[in-house]
């Protein structure tokens, strides 16, 4: 495992510090967007007071923090591999460059020390898992991340959403809305779901954290912040969207993990761009919302030591 120096020594100080995943920068948006979208969630973590990681797998080596450089050539090279937490020996042992899933990072991030992490949209339960059994690997972490919060912007569109929210629920991962009781629609506004807690404020979130911690409570915790209105695209022409772009899938016989790169590359597509944008936005918003939280949450605890 490497830490970027910076982040080292934040942990050392007690710094509030952001994990950032890497597949949105090498799979999920398309060069030179996805280096620039990544320079601004750093910018904006920092901006709120916190120390951004954005952590891949470099050469064989877990790396928690790339520097300018190696996210550059995350987001350039077209070489990086997508592994989740399954993977992470595969991409390890072979001494190769892979970039981590939300699994992946959020299992590195912890073992480091970092509990806060940002992201755009989460893996979830496929539309058609009642026959393909595809679950992603994203739910199972999340429930072994005793107390560590995510900051997301719903499940990505192209999933189950209430589905996802179940499987949740029954995995005892504590979930939450920003400043909305609707579940945002990752791409959209709202899913069409409903969350029953709420919070307006990032000190509330961090008393959330805090008292789920305190309680010894499993699992993690993940917060739904919506992409910000007239960004995001209208749920009902985005469904339409997503079937035709399913259909797609299903007659080229995409499969796997080149699944979800191929619909939202599609989508892109048909959307004119609009999705693109509205993934862009929301990604940097949350990783600005993830760095208040973190700065919020180092506050709470000083009380609490206090």
């Amino acid at each position: 495992m490497r830490l970027s120096e910076e982040v080292a020594e934040a942990l050392r100080a007690g710094r509030p510090v952001v994990a950032l995943e890497s597949t949105l920068v090498a799979q999920g948006l398309p060069w030179p967007e996805n280096w620039e979208t990544a320079r601004r969630a750093e910018a904006a973590v920092r901006a709120a007071g916190a120390v951004p990681a954005t952590v891949a797998v470099v050469e064989g080596r877990p790396t928690v923090g790339l520097g300018p450089a190696e996210l550059e050539a995350v987001a350039r090279s077209g070489t990086y591999g997508k592994v989740g937490r399954r993977e992470l020996a595969w991409a390890v042992g072979g001494r190769r460059n892979a970039a981590t899933t939300v699994s992946a990072t959020l299992y590195l991030a912890r073992r480091s020390g970092v509990t806060v992490m940002a992201t755009g949209g989460l893996g979830g339960v496929h539309r058609d898992a009642a026959a393909s059994h595809d679950v992603s690997a994203d739910l199972d972490e999340l429930a072994r991340a005793d107390g560590c919060l995510v900051v997301c912007s719903g499940v990505k569109s192209i999933l189950d959403v209430g589905g996802t929210l179940e499987r949740l629920e029954t995995l005892g991962v504590a979930v939450a809305a920003y400043r909305t009781h609707g579940w945002p629609g990752f791409l959209s506004v709202e899913s069409g779901w409903e969350v029953e807690a709420r919070w307006e404020t990032p000190a509330e979130v961090a008393g959330w954290v805090a008292a789920h911690r305190w309680l010894g409570l499993p699992g993690a915790l993940v917060l739904g912040q919506a992409v910000a209105e007239g960004v995001g695209v209208p749920r009902e022409e985005l469904d339409a969207v997503i079937e035709e772009a399913q259909e797609r899938a299903r007659g080229e016989k995409v499969k796997g993990k080149a699944v979800t790169p191929f619909l939202l590359k599609v989508i892109r597509e048909a959307t004119a761009g609009r999705s693109l944008k509205a993934n862009e936005e929301l990604i940097v918003a949350n990783a600005g919302l993830a760095g208040e939280v973190a700065v919020a949450l180092k506050a709470v605890e000083a009380d609490l030591v206090g």
